[in-house]
């Protein structure tokens, strides 16, 4: 596959081996729309001190990759979300910390789908 053979393929031109070698020189801009897109849905959710410390201490390092049409987010895992959370200050029980990671990665997943151009991103009526 070469030059631009596969924008016309699949997902409205998405492609996913270009996206992993490429997300943060070609993609950026659209990541950081993303995640700052899925900040702003958590942040109408969730107690804002928490969303804030999760964002800027667990998301600002994690990883996003593209497979089987979903995007995973991996966390960063040393020290830990809850290391990381508890060291900004906010106090949170660990079975809420889960909860409220696992609906952000939903939500970057959502939102990076929509940047994308990929089905059912953010707007197709499974939020809230």
């Amino acid at each position: 596959m070469s030059g631009n053979e596969s924008d016309d393929e699949g997902d409205g031109g998405f492609d996913p081996e270009r996206f992993e070698a490429e997300k943060y020189r070609e993609y950026f801009t659209q990541l950081q729309q993303a995640y700052k897109s899925a900040f702003d849905r958590m942040n109408d959710r969730y107690d804002s001190t928490l969303v804030h410390a999760v964002d800027q201490t667990v998301l600002a390092e994690s990883e996003p990759f593209y497979e089987d049409g979903r995007f995973r987010i991996d966390l960063p895992e040393d020290p830990s979300p809850a290391e990381r959370v508890e060291a900004a200050g906010v106090v949170v029980d660990g079975s809420r910390l889960s909860e409220v990671l696992e609906r952000y990665r939903e939500a970057i997943d959502e939102e990076l789908r929509a940047q994308f151009g990929i089905g059912g991103g953010a707007g197709d009526g499974n939020g809230e």
